[in-house]
């Protein structure tokens, strides 16, 4: 086997791992859904070599807020169960992400003008900028923002108050 062979047949392992993580995660969350009696969609992907699950709805997102909770804790929660019951079945810790009626997507637009923000006022003053305590994935999100941006950034302090600090180049 040639190294091109290999490293596609690893990439291929890798997507069917991911895609079963997927199918695992979306088994979970329909059963939760039936216990819950809410009505949503699973949709499934893999993005940035991670399983991705969203719950949708045609029927409006009212029902399904209530699986998001305040500031995304009840979502935050069932993402480490469903994480847990990826594990369980597989064996392998899992990073799956798991949306809810958009709430992840319109929360990482929001945070990558926030980093995008920060980044532009350390360009301008020179001086590093904290941010807000925030969860793990917002964080990491700021942090693309930022290199995107070309600065660099840092996550600083222990949870949950951890926090991002924007910093010169």
């Amino acid at each position: 086997m040639t190294e091109g062979t290999t490293s596609a047949a690893a990439e291929g392992d890798t997507l069917t791992r991911l895609e079963q993580e997927g199918e695992i995660a979306a088994d979970y969350l329909e059963g939760l859904l039936d216990i819950a009696d809410l009505d949503g969609d699973i949709d499934m992907d893999v993005e940035a070599d991670r399983a991705a699950v969203s719950i949708i709805s045609d029927a409006g997102t009212r029902d399904l807020q209530k699986l998001v909770g305040r500031d995304g804790e009840v979502l935050e929660a069932l993402q480490e169960l469903t994480r847990l019951a990826v594990h369980r079945e597989t064996g392998d810790r899992s990073r799956l992400m798991l949306d809810i009626a958009g709430y992840r997507a319109k929360k990482r637009e929001e945070l990558s003008e926030i980093g995008a923000k920060a980044a532009a006022e350390v360009k301008s003053s020179g001086e590093p900028v904290k941010l807000e305590p925030m969860t793990p994935f917002e964080r990491k999100v700021v942090h693309d923002a930022v290199k995107t941006a070309g600065l660099r950034s840092e996550s600083e302090g222990e949870e949950p108050q951890r926090f991002v600090v924007v910093l010169p180049a």
